[in-house]
């Protein structure tokens, strides 16, 4: 694999069209204006108000997420097709594709032990 440059783009933005979204950060702190997703027990915030996209994500004890999403920040990125990026990029993954709010479908992977949320907003 060819090395890049530290000058480049990674390859997921430059060559394969995704393009950032936030970065999602665990923590166990409370923070002002969580939204809480009932249906995967956590709560989260910061998004909205963040120039940089930064989001805290607060889990609840019961969180049925895998420990790698509850633990390590996570990079997500916007893709057009999702069903295509997963079926043709061999990621594991770590959560099906699945709708966590209207008009929007998520994936979360794992690329060298690092957790990636891979989205696609309805057009």
């Amino acid at each position: 694999m060819k090395r890049r440059n530290e000058y480049e783009l990674p390859q997921a933005i430059q060559e394969w069209g995704c393009k950032f979204h936030h970065i999602g950060i665990p923590t166990n702190e409370k923070k002002m204006n969580e939204d809480y997703l009932e249906k995967f027990k956590f709560s989260v915030s910061g998004f909205s108000e963040s120039p940089f996209g930064v989001e805290w994500m607060r889990f609840e004890n019961d969180c049925k997420m895998p420990d790698l999403i509850k633990n390590i920040p996570h990079l997500a990125f916007v893709v057009d097709d999702l069903d295509f990026e997963l079926k043709t990029r061999n990621f594991k993954i770590l959560i099906e594709p699945n709708p966590p709010m209207e008009g929007i479908r998520v994936a979360m992977i794992e690329h060298n032990g690092a957790p990636v949320e891979l989205m696609e907003f309805k057009k």
